[in-house]
């Protein structure tokens, strides 16, 4: 396996010798970054340990070859898929090698597909990339293979990614909890023991354990942010439609959205996966290459509003809060005004808002396979107690729950009218036994659904405003956690920046790899 020293790597970026059409942009994209080395490399050499920026100016600089890559990142998932299950559905080896051979000949040629040229990526289980199966972890679509690609598929597809499998998922993506009847439970990539979280569990721990070097993802309640939070990487909620989603005619609650090691890799793909498409109404005209932009911003003088948990409403794990006001001193270091805030809104009512919605949501996606008897004995106990609760739903109530996420958005308008960015933990737990479906209790406190335990989620989603999770550091146990940074709606750039500008001071431990890796 090729390996390539990180002087060699400045250089190339520096002259990025390329005489493809893709040249020009890839100059101005891969140019090195401060955070662009990662700190640990010289102790871990080898293809899966570069970024994906950095891998990106290896393969078409021709220092390493698409094959190469293919290989290195294999045999990564032979070494460590079988612990940490991450990665199902997996392509035959010949056949990828194949396809990274072809891409090899291209680049030979002077042809670049795009900056991910021959990276080997695995899609999550609940979009289609055509050949693939898309079981979303149920039993009753196993078999199911996808004859298209979703629009965000498409695109990392086009930006030259060899597809090599799918990231495992909880069923339907219900619950952070990465487990179902069809492939079993994924692990955190710190401690095999624990749950990766979810749904984009096997993205994000895949990611951590350099089993893929960039990664998609969704996010309802949390699905980016906190298998994010608990396996030390960045999971990015942005604004709803700016990436693709579906065909439904409104905002969903649900986005698509990317996954990286670090902001500058994150940035890039979602520069991949955005922008409008005709089949998606609710996308939004966004040019996505703004991504590509200088991350860098002078954040001195910036207020950052403190939520915690939400003045005491929130029951956290013992050691989160401590672990994660400590990390807000990154944001003093780049110069940032930190305060304790309250919202002025009641969360009780947030948390009500979100059951209607959620409700009402599974129960128009599941009802008829809840009605179809040979089906509904496939479905766990959470999805069904899901569209049961939206059997009694009225317009009326659907309509005071509109109105109540519209207050909710308003009040948080008014806070930033003050504040350029709110922070608060990505969860209320650390990552805890892959065998558990949900924590019951946390710090003595009933969780009385199987989503209760993840409530700090909800105001960034009925926010509609971007959320980025970056890594806040570890317990005294190793176990990952990691900060919510929300920006204005619209504003996902300027989230991007002030990840970005905290990773910069050294305070999200991305340093700090899996023992295993």
């Amino acid at each position: 396996m090729a390996t390539i020293s990180r002087r060699s790597l400045l250089q190339l970026g520096a002259k990025a010798m390329i005489t493809s059409p893709f040249a020009a942009q890839l100059s101005a994209d891969t140019k090195p970054s401060p955070n662009c080395i990662s700190p640990n490399a010289k102790a871990s050499p080898g293809l899966v340990m570069l970024d994906a920026t950095e891998l990106s100016i290896a393969i078409h600089n021709k220092k390493v070859s698409c094959v190469e890559v293919m290989q290195a990142y294999l045999e990564q998932i032979d070494r460590l898929n079988p612990t940490f299950n991450c990665i199902v559905a997996r392509a035959e080896d010949d056949v990828l090698i194949d396809q990274a051979r072809q891409y090899d000949d291209e680049l030979e040629l002077g042809a670049s597909r795009g900056w991910m040229h021959g990276f080997p990526v695995a899609i999550k289980d609940l979009a289609h990339a055509k050949g693939f199966i898309t079981s979303m972890g149920s039993k009753i679509f196993a078999d199911t293979v996808a004859t298209t690609d979703s629009v965000h598929v498409a695109r990392i597809k086009g930006a030259g990614a060899i597809v090599v499998g799918k990231t495992n998922v909880p069923e339907f993506g219900l619950g952070s909890q990465s487990y179902n009847s069809v492939y079993g439970v994924t692990r955190c990539a710190y401690d095999a023991s624990k749950t990766a979280g979810g749904s984009s569990g096997g993205a994000a721990s895949g990611l951590a354990l350099r089993m893929l070097p960039i990664a998609d993802g969704s996010d309802m309640m949390g699905s980016l942010r906190n298998p994010g939070a608990f396996n030390n990487v960045i999971g990015f909620r942005p604004t709803p439609g700016v990436v693709p989603l579906g065909n439904n005619f409104q905002e969903q609650l649900a986005c698509n959205g990317p996954m990286g090691r670090n902001v500058t890799d994150t940035a890039r793909a979602l520069a991949t996966m955005a922008g409008a498409d005709m089949r998606t109404p609710a996308a939004l005209p966004v040019n996505a290459q703004d991504f590509r932009s200088d991350l860098r911003k002078d954040w001195t003088g910036a207020r950052i509003g403190w939520l915690g948990d939400f003045d005491g409403y929130l029951a956290t794990e013992p050691g989160i809060m401590s672990l994660c006001e400590s990390a807000l001193v990154g944001f003093r270091h780049m110069g940032c005004l930190v305060e304790d805030v309250k919202v002025g809104y009641s969360m009780p009512e947030l948390w009500q808002t979100w059951l209607t919605y959620r409700h009402w949501g599974s129960r128009g996606k599941g009802l008829a396979l809840l009605q179809n008897r040979k089906m509904r004995q496939h479905l766990k106990p959470e999805f069904i107690w899901e569209i049961e609760g939206g059997e009694g739903i009225t317009g009326d109530q659907l309509s005071v729950a509109m109105n109540a996420r519209g207050r909710w958005y308003q009040a948080l308008v008014d806070l930033f009218e003050r504040y350029d960015a709110l922070v608060w933990p990505t969860a209320q737990v650390f990552p805890f036994a892959a065998e558990t479906h949900w924590p019951k209790t946390i710090a003595g406190k009933s969780m009385d659904t199987y989503h209760r335990w993840m409530e700090t989620v909800v105001p960034g989603t009925l926010s509609g405003c971007p959320v980025i999770n970056v890594p806040a550091g570890f317990s005294e146990q190793g176990l990952p956690m990691g900060l919510q940074l929300m920006t204005p709606r619209y504003q996902d750039f300027k989230a991007l920046q002030l990840a970005y500008g905290f990773e910069q001071t050294g305070c999200t431990n991305l340093s700090h790899l899996p023992e295993v890796v």
